[in-house]
Formats: structure tokens, C-alpha cells, sequence
């Protein structure tokens, strides 16, 4: 019988399911996570929602997890990102990337530009590129349709896998974030992808409501995401997935979103990180005098995900969107900074401008981290349960290029 160590006693683990159901002090669930107990929803809706008197010791404990299995070392993957078409199905009142046909600055990228900007991108020392693109645009739009027949593709998604074996051919990992896909188009990526993503951004239905900032995309549907993850994990595909904060959602909806995150990592171990993306305002949107989330409640996120998680979870903070946060988020328990571009903005917050590599180590440095590159997939999914062989030797071959200090 498994037992653990709980306020100067053993108990078993069964009694400690039993505790850790029950909403409880901070130190108390701090007590549990110590002793590596399974942390409730309830406990976690405590974590996101503590004061400010009881943060620095939230934020204490996760950034303790985070060292017992990840050590000092944070990662980045070196990217390009590949904007394939901004063209998107889904209206969301914080987006400034999606367009309409015939709309300034509309896009669909030809494969002769996604085989220039990855071989850019190589020359920089890029490894990974991010195919980024709107959602299922060819069901709401004849004009998209007919710039795909032009393209000579189908859909979308067999687009995505040409441009994919565009980039593959030019020395670059694929991890496609397509928005929703069926369970036979990620299988036809597989071959192709080093990974893939997509960001349940919230569990909430609420925000498909009238009013809210979902209202107008249909494939933000929660249930719609969840399903998604959930096949990609059937699908041994290594995943991204994450929440998007500050979009009318509720910190306890954040604490949800994270458990049904860990729920579906527990199905399948797919997940091979989780993204904590902080809202910004910009102008032409429908949420641009919203207010954005302050610095403390990205770091009770960020410590409430760690914590929830566990300490082998790569957990992630975008820098471009918090340049000022890099110690906070540290000190809250990331081990991950996500993908950084040498050459191509980040074209869904394109206010934000990459931190510049030299500096950002620098600031890791001096925070007591050690700044290193990484693959498209964590190494802990290099193997052949997770990998495809035909992307495998792609793979292995840029492997040998990354793990070394900035």
C-alpha cells in the first residue's frame, strides 16, 4: 500500500484523494503538493484565486517543482513563422490576424515564399517552422476556395502539407497549428510534423455566448477543442495546447481550463507542453479598450499550471508579450520561453517584437537559468511511439544541433 507523509502522519493515497477533493487553506495544498499529492480542481481554482500575501509562497513552491525536474535550464525553439493564410473562418473579438478575402493585407502564402523564408530562416539558424494559419477558411469563403483550386489543393490542410514538405526540404521541423482538424487530416500530417498544436484557450462556454468573444467562432467551441487534443493524443501526435487569459474568462475558469488539460495529458500523454498567453489590446479590435492582465495574474496562472501539472510539464510564457515579466515568470515556474524568429514577426500579436536572444539569455543568466534551444519536440518524445519514421531521420539529424548554451 502506497503512503504518503501528510501533517506528521502517513496516509494513503486514497485518503489523500480525499483531502485534496476538498477546498482547503494554501498552506495546507502547498503541504499536499510537497508530499506529491494529485491536486483537485478545487484546489487549483484556490491556487489562481490566492491573495498577494500568499503568491510569493504559490509561486515559491512551483518554481520548487519546476527545479527538481527541470533544473535551472529554460528553452526556446529558433523559428520561422509561416503565416500560410490569414484567411479564417472564426471572428474572434481579439484577433488582429484573421482577414477576409479582398481585405487589406489578406495573404495565402505560395510554396515558392515558404521555400524562401525557410532557407532564410535556416541561414539564421532556425530549426523549426510554425505553419500558423486561419481556420477552415474555404467553408465560409468561394474566393478562398478558388485561391486553393489555383494552388491546385483541395483543402487547407492538404495545402499545410505541401508547404510542410516545402519547409522539410529546406532543413526546417514543421509544427502546424491549423486550428481545428479532423482526426484523418493530423493523421495525414503526422509524417510531416515534428509536432502540432492548438490552444483550448478556454474551457468557458460561456464565451460562445451572445456578447462574448467567441460568439462569432464556431470552432472555438470548448468541446470542439477537447475533442481535437483528445484525438491527437489516440493519434501519438506530441502536442501544444494552453489557455489565453484576460478574453472575459474568470480565474477560476483558468483553473478549469488547466485541469481539462491535465485530464487529457493523463488519457494519453501527448501533451508535451502548455502555453500561459497573456491578452493584449491593439487597436481595429473589438476588445482594444479591454483591460489587459496585470503582471500578478499571469504569475498565479503560471504557478496555479505548474503546480496542477506536475514537474515534468513543459510549461510556457510567450517574452514578446511580457518583456518586462522575464524574472516574474521564472520565479513562477516556466521552463520554456516557446519559439523566438530571427527573421519573421509574430504576426498574431505583431506589436510585439521578439526579444533578442543575447539579451534574453543575459536576463536568465543573471536570474540563476541557462538559456538553451531546443526542437520543434521535446526529447523526452523523441522515440518511436511519438515520432513518425519518415520524419524521424529529419529529426535526429537537427538534434545534434540544439542543447547548446545561447
Amino acid at each position: 500500500m502506497d503512503l504518503i507523509a501528510y501533517k506528521g502522519r502517513w496516509i494513503t493515497m486514497a485518503q489523500a484523494d480525499f483531502i485534496t477533493s476538498r477546498p482547503d487553506s494554501i498552506g495546507d495544498i502547498l503541504y499536499r503538493v510537497e508530499a506529491g499529492a494529485r491536486l483537485s480542481e478545487a484546489d487549483a481554482i484556490a491556487l489562481i484565486e490566492c491573495s498577494d500575501s500568499d503568491l510569493p509562497r504559490v509561486m515559491s513552491a512551483a518554481a520548487s517543482m519546476r527545479d527538481r525536474a527541470k533544473g535551472r535550464d529554460v528553452t526556446y525553439s529558433r523559428k520561422v513563422f509561416l503565416p500560410v493564410t490569414n484567411i479564417c473562418r472564426d471572428r474572434c473579438t481579439y484577433c488582429t490576424f484573421r482577414k477576409d478575402p479582398g481585405d487589406p493585407g489578406a495573404w495565402t502564402m505560395t510554396l515558392s515564399e515558404i521555400a524562401e523564408w525557410s532557407r532564410r530562416g535556416r541561414e539564421l539558424g532556425c530549426i523549426e517552422a510554425l505553419m500558423c494559419l486561419g481556420d477552415k477558411p474555404e467553408l465560409a469563403f468561394k474566393e478562398y476556395r478558388a485561391t486553393l483550386a489555383a494552388l491546385g489543393a483541395r483543402s487547407t490542410i492538404e495545402y499545410v502539407a505541401r508547404a510542410c514538405e516545402t519547409a522539410l526540404a529546406e532543413g526546417l521541423l514543421p509544427h502546424t497549428n491549423a486550428g481545428i482538424m479532423s482526426r484523418d487530416e493530423m493523421a495525414m500530417l503526422r509524417p510531416l510534423n515534428a509536432s502540432m498544436g492548438l490552444m483550448l484557450e478556454s474551457i468557458s462556454p460561456r464565451l460562445r455566448q451572445s456578447g462574448g468573444v467567441h460568439q462569432w467562432a464556431p470552432n472555438k467551441d470548448p468541446a470542439v477543442r477537447l475533442r481535437m487534443i483528445d484525438e491527437a493524443g489516440e493519434l501519438r501526435i506530441p502536442f501544444t495546447s494552453g489557455i489565453l487569459i484576460g478574453i472575459g474568462d474568470t480565474p477560476a475558469e483558468r483553473a478549469q481550463s488547466l485541469i481539462a488539460i491535465r485530464a487529457s495529458h493523463e488519457r494519453h500523454g501527448h501533451i508535451q507542453e502548455v502555453i500561459i498567453q497573456n491578452f493584449r489590446a491593439k487597436p481595429g479590435i473589438g476588445m482594444e479598450d479591454a483591460p489587459e492582465p496585470e503582471a500578478l495574474e499571469m504569475a498565479r496562472a503560471i504557478a496555479t499550471a505548474r503546480l496542477v501539472l506536475g514537474p515534468t510539464m513543459n510549461v510556457q510564457a510567450p517574452p514578446n508579450l511580457s518583456p518586462h515579466e522575464i524574472e516574474l515568470f521564472l520565479n513562477s515556474g516556466i521552463n520554456d520561453w516557446g519559439g523566438i524568429s530571427p527573421l519573421s514577426r509574430d504576426y498574431v500579436n505583431p506589436e510585439a517584437p521578439w526579444p533578442h536572444l543575447e539579451q534574453l539569455a543575459q536576463r536568465c543568466a543573471r536570474a540563476g537559468f541557462h538559456l538553451n534551444q531546443r526542437l520543434a519536440i521535446y526529447p523526452e518524445y523523441i522515440n518511436d511511439e511519438w515520432v513518425d519514421p519518415a520524419i524521424r531521420p529529419a529529426i535526429d539529424q537537427l538534434n545534434d544541433r540544439v542543447g547548446a548554451e545561447v
